[in-house]
């Protein structure tokens, strides 16, 4: 199959900035800066959980003293 012109022209184009990129440094990979790592639990729900398991203690030790 036989190019285009137009499919000549946009391969020439192509080659030609590949050619000016030959011999040039790849750009430096920046990493990332990591911020401070969120819990995948919200701090209520991790309250709520306490009071679920401790929260029976909490209310035996009340009725003993009162």
């Amino acid at each position: 199959m036989a190019q285009t012109p137009q499919q000549r022209q946009a391969n020439m184009r192509f080659a030609k900035a590949q050619e000016k990129k030959m011999g040039m440094p790849d750009q430096p990979v920046v990493p990332r800066k990591l911020g401070p790592q969120k819990s995948p639990i919200s701090r209520v729900w991790i309250i709520l959980l306490g009071f679920a398991l401790c929260g029976g203690l909490l209310f035996e030790i009340l009725r003993l003293f009162f």
